[in-house]
């Protein structure tokens, strides 16, 4: 299965400047929500509606309204927080977990430190957040955590992807639908996405 890249102009224009090397801390962080608030008017299209009828200033109308469906954002710490508000502008009512994982910098695995979810979350469609999906590792373990705990309609979005992390995901999970921004060439020998952004956690909040 290939990942649904949204290929919406504006969001290719906010990922160029993500991109530039000169971008500043407050704009690059105010971009990650502005494409994230694009990628998730992407993976939300399938929401089910149904028909109500209201009056409108005018008359009544019969229009349209999301069906009850429950939904869940969880950002993999600590970049995928930068994700959230934007996230969070368009579905409010959305409740909100957090998974803490940290790469191993020798073996480039994941290290799970901290997960706190809805208790509710095996009722909703769960939206795992995180800007890069390089390696997969911590992908992976996300997606595996939140099954554990009975998700079963689950949903990967990433600003930037190397086909590596994009296969090992599908791989481990070919029931998770992928979101990205950006599909980009490779992986270098340290794990880093190429062209990609660098560092995103260090680039939101500018510990680098």
């Amino acid at each position: 299965m290939k990942p649904m890249i949204v290929d919406h102009p504006l969001l290719q224009h906010k990922i160029s400047i993500l991109r530039n090397k000169q971008t500043g801390t407050k704009e690059f962080r105010d971009l990650v929500g502005e494409v994230a608030s694009l990628l998730c008017y992407e993976a939300t299209r399938d929401l089910p509606t149904e028909e109500v009828e209201i009056e409108t200033p005018i008359t009544v109308a019969k229009t349209k309204v999301l069906a009850g469906r429950k939904l869940a954002l969880v950002p993999i710490l600590r970049a995928g927080m930068g994700m959230l508000d934007g996230m969070l502008s368009l579905i409010p009512a959305a409740k909100v977990g957090f998974i803490g994982l940290y790469r191993n910098e020798e073996t480039l695995e994941p290290v799970e430190y901290f997960c706190k979810l809805p208790v509710d979350i095996a009722e909703r469609d769960v939206l795992v957040l995180d800007p890069m999906l390089a390696t997969g590792g911590s992908a992976c373990d996300a997606v595996s955590m939140v099954k554990k705990r009975g998700a079963k309609r689950i949903k990967f979005i990433c600003l930037i992807a190397a086909p590596e992390g994009v296969e090992k995901l599908h791989n481990a999970h070919p029931d998770v639908d992928i979101y990205v921004g950006a599909l980009d060439e490779c992986l270098n020998e340290n794990g880093y996405i190429v062209p990609g952004l660098g560092d995103a956690g260090d680039r939101i909040y500018g510990t680098k």
